[in-house]
């Protein structure tokens, strides 16, 4: 079977493409903080809000998510954005810790 050169540079944009756009997704989740970091764990870091020990940290309400809180540097729609706390880690949209603020 022969390649045209339309074909082949067709094909060789969408492999771009798909590269690009797995290095981005990657991206994401590359530098994001661990729960088990030292820094999340003074503060109570959960990724996921749901799973915060409420009994422990009382001050957590239903819908507080780090994607809401004023310490949140992404967008609104984004999975995972910086936090002022951590420097350059990032932090899960959905996740949570005790200095959540919506000031």
């Amino acid at each position: 079977m022969k390649t045209s050169r339309r074909q082949f540079l067709l094909l060789g944009v969408s492999a771009g493409s798909a590269l690009v756009l797995t290095r981005a997704a990657f991206a994401d989740t590359a530098n994001t903080i661990s729960e088990t970091d030292p820094k999340a764990q003074a503060v109570g870091y959960k990724a996921d809000a749901s799973r915060v020990d409420k009994a422990k940290f009382p001050g957590y309400a239903a819908g507080q998510t780090c994607g809401n809180c004023s310490l949140f540097q992404g967008k609104a729609n984004d999975a995972y954005g910086g936090c002022t706390l951590f420097g350059d880690k990032q932090v899960d949209a959905r996740g949570w810790c005790s200095s959540y603020s919506n000031i």
